[in-house]
């Protein structure tokens, strides 16, 4: 086990900056989550660290060794990749065993170590199969055995569980995470998943363009979006954004579209912190409610668009004035009809707002 630390890394494919000055640290034993869209520089990341790239510029300090200039065999690390990469002319007990046989452990040694892994990962009645005659699953398991037996200081994952069904992926989700806490190997992970890295995370570093965007456990980054990527990235459905103007009027604040004009003179980092009126307001779809009158001082007028029923709850579509189309959920036996005109109500005490110009959050 071992802490990972990142110090100002930097890498470049010619002109173009996938990893821009990223300082991380992982503790040992940690759970961290990559997250980020397709091409924001996590993959990368995991590349540099695990010794597949040469980094540009920066330092990446495991048990605190300096590893720039190591190759990947001397860094104590074991990374599963997405595509299992088993070999298909050997079994399940020689795929596991791979790595110790290119140490030149002994063959009983061998047998022992294998038969203690597979145990783990409830593979043992498969350890004479080939991969052709293995499930995506159980695949999966054999590519976690063959890095688990090296007994790595640092486990690195790249979207392993991508190709697996959606129900699969949810089962192993929840072994892995276990797994991981069982054995206390530092892990980071690499997924474009968000709930994937939500659930399994102690902590999760979203990325976007090759720049940290936010740092922290599944709930913070969930509840304080530090700027409108992390708020429109995080959650399923994503944070409702709307422009507004920040506006004074005797003495009181407001923030002020075509649809609202919320007071918010209780809130006194609006003035302080925005560069300019220009301000976006967001909220999640669960905590607003659809209501047939107007109900509060904080509720505006929208015209539902579509409803969509998710058992536990119901989604619904609706278009305000400004025509941007905003997500909220309901109870599954909530009534309406498509086209009906009704009233939005938001909880003012949780409400984000944005700077427009930095997109930078206020509140």
């Amino acid at each position: 086990m071992a802490k990972v630390k990142i110090e100002n890394l930097n890498k470049k494919f010619g002109e173009v900056t996938a990893v821009k000055d990223l300082n991380l640290t992982i503790e040992d034993g940690e759970f961290l989550v990559l997250l980020g869209p397709s091409g924001c520089g996590k993959t990368t990341t995991l590349r540099c660290i695990a010794g597949l790239e040469t980094i540009t510029n920066g330092r990446i300090l495991i048990d605190d060794k300096l590893v720039n200039d190591l190759p990947p065999k001397d860094r104590d690390v074991s990374m599963v990749f997405q595509s299992y990469a088993l070999f298909p002319h050997m079994n399940v007990f020689d795929n596991i065993g791979f790595p110790l046989k290119m140490r030149k452990v002994p063959k009983e040694e061998i047998k022992q170590k294998v038969a203690e892994t597979a145990k783990l990962l409830q593979i043992s009645e498969l350890l004479m199969r080939r991969p052709k005659e293995l499930s995506g699953g159980q695949m999966q398991r054999v590519a976690l055995g063959r890095s688990i037996i090296r007994e790595p200081k640092v486990f690195l994952m790249d979207e392993p569980l991508s190709n697996l069904d959606a129900k699969l992926r949810i089962y192993m989700r929840a072994e892995l995470k276990a797994l991981q806490k069982r054995l206390g190997i530092t892990t980071i992970y690499v997924t474009h998943d968000q709930v994937e890295a939500i659930t399994m995370a102690d902590r999760v570093a979203i990325l976007n363009n090759g720049i940290l965007q936010q740092l922290g456990n599944s709930s913070d980054i969930y509840d304080n979006p530090k700027n409108i990527f992390v708020g429109s990235f995080i959650g399923s459905p994503p944070l409702n954004l709307l422009d507004c103007l920040l506006v004074k009027k005797k003495e009181k604040v407001f923030l002020k579209s075509d649809d609202f004009m919320f007071d918010v003179s209780h809130i006194d980092k609006l003035q302080k912190v925005a560069t300019s009126t220009e301000l976006v307001l967001g909220f999640r779809p669960e905590d607003a409610h659809i209501k047939k009158t107007k109900s509060s001082d904080y509720s505006f007028e929208a015209e539902i668009y579509v409803m969509e029923p998710l058992g536990a709850q119901l989604l619904i579509t609706l278009v305000p004035g400004c025509k941007e189309l905003i997500k909220v959920t309901e109870a599954p036996h909530f009534k309406a009809k498509i086209g009906e005109k009704v009233w939005i109500s938001l909880d003012k005490q949780k409400l984000h707002v944005f700077d427009k110009k930095t997109e930078v959050a206020i509140v």
